[in-house]
């Protein structure tokens, strides 16, 4: 398949999310308000507690099974190195830029987390079922690549939510911090020239000794078990553990469960399982999911067309880290990855590990914005280059990630 016939089949998935998409942001127009900000809450807790969970846990039950599980393992490796990659290539963006303190979280989240499940999840099926597709038979090249796609899709909310989350709080927090010390420096030096020393010490050593257990702060040894459990304590205080176990990550649980033992999956899965009626009623459930996050993602969108004081420079930062520079590292990685026999030699699993770094931001960064108080219009503008700039570059990558794996 000669590389203009590619590159059909990548423009055309891409351009109907970007459709679907601009639905989604005249509908949130404030002339319509169909999908204002009244109606959009309804809808994404639809999406979020029964379209998606009902979609990832029909195609991972229907397509996982305990075999198959040896080859999808370098999945969560592969998610967590585009974190990885991507935090650093954003603190070299905040020096470079020079970012400010409030808004080097939000940088960091935008150049860490991609959106690993809404775009997946409408990209991949578009690609199997167009006619000239090089992954194969349109049938099972869309029940792979949406049980491909929605184990990203939870694998990738779990670190959003853990990774970065933490981050982006504590930036937040610290950014909150510096301003609330700069505010009432004046008042706290002249209370503490008030207080005796002794008392000085004991006010500003109290929050430390509040935090340690209680062996740790009267200088006690302290086991190696005290500690663990400390460290476990500390690092559930500062995670959202409610939205790791988001529905659509217990629904996959429930998904691996049902496709990989063996007597659950016959009673459920399969064209004479006794219990079918379930895995099918789920499946059309879950069907819905993939126009509505397009038109929730193009509602979102509409607040980035409002002016921001962020610079033009972390903007074309971020873009370019996203749109180029990830992509190129993630080319050297799943291609080292299958050289030393990590990754299987099927093209449509390789694709999405290649797509992985491909993708723009994830829209849970809008949410944590909205959740901390730090850099919510920013985020938008953001947001709105990113995705609209990604209608081409994704395009062109998925063009050139399928001739390289052809």
């Amino acid at each position: 398949m000669g590389f203009l016939d590619l590159f059909v089949v990548a423009m055309v998935p891409v351009l109907k999310v970007l459709l679907i998409t601009l639905v989604g942001l005249f509908l949130a127009l404030d002339r319509i308000d169909l999908l204002g900000s009244t109606a959009r809450p309804y809808l994404n807790n639809l999406i979020f507690y029964v379209f998606s969970p009902a979609l990832v846990s029909s195609q991972l039950a229907g397509t996982i099974t305990l075999q198959s599980l040896a080859s999808l393992w370098f999945m969560p490796v592969n998610i967590l190195l585009t974190f990885i990659i991507g935090s650093v290539l954003a603190w070299i963006l905040i020096k470079i830029t020079r970012t400010p303190p409030h808004l080097q979280g939000l940088v960091i989240g935008c150049c860490s987390a991609g959106n690993l499940g809404n775009l997946l999840l409408i990209i991949v099926p578009a690609v199997c079922n167009e006619s000239n597709s090089p992954f194969g038979d349109s049938t099972v090249c869309s029940s792979y690549g949406m049980a491909y796609a929605s184990l990203s899709m939870a694998v990738g909310a779990i670190y959003i939510w853990t990774y970065v989350y933490i981050i982006m709080r504590i930036y937040a927090d610290n950014s909150a911090e510096n301003t609330k010390n700069v505010s009432i420096a004046d008042s706290e030096s002249y209370t503490e020239a008030l207080l005796p020393s002794s008392e000085k010490s004991s006010c500003h050593d109290h929050s430390v000794h509040a935090e340690l257990p209680e062996t740790m702060s009267e200088g006690k040894k302290v086991t190696f078990m005290e500690r663990t459990f400390w460290n476990f304590k500390k690092f559930a205080a500062n995670t959202n553990l409610k939205k790791v176990f988001a529905p659509a990550t217990i629904a996959a649980m429930f998904g691996f469960v049902i496709g990989t033992i063996s007597p659950i999956r016959k009673v459920i899965i399969g064209d004479s399982a006794p219990l079918r009626v379930l895995e099918s009623s789920a499946s059309l459930l879950g069907q819905a999911s993939i126009p509505c996050m397009a038109l929730i993602m193009g509602s979102n969108l509409l607040k980035g067309l409002r002016r921001s004081e962020i610079s033009v420079s972390v903007i074309a930062g971020i873009v370019v880290v996203r749109n180029f520079f990830l992509p190129l590292i993630g080319i050297g990685i799943v291609k080292a990855a299958h050289h030393f026999g990590l990754v299987g030699s099927d093209s449509l699993y390789q694709f999405i590990l290649l797509l992985q770094y491909a993708l723009p931001p994830a829209m849970a960064i809008g949410v944590m914005a909205q959740l901390f108080k730090a850099g919510e219009s920013e985020c938008s503008v953001i947001m709105l280059w990113c995705y609209v700039l990604a209608a081409f570059s994704l395009t062109l990558w998925s063009t050139f990630y399928m001739w390289l794996l052809g």
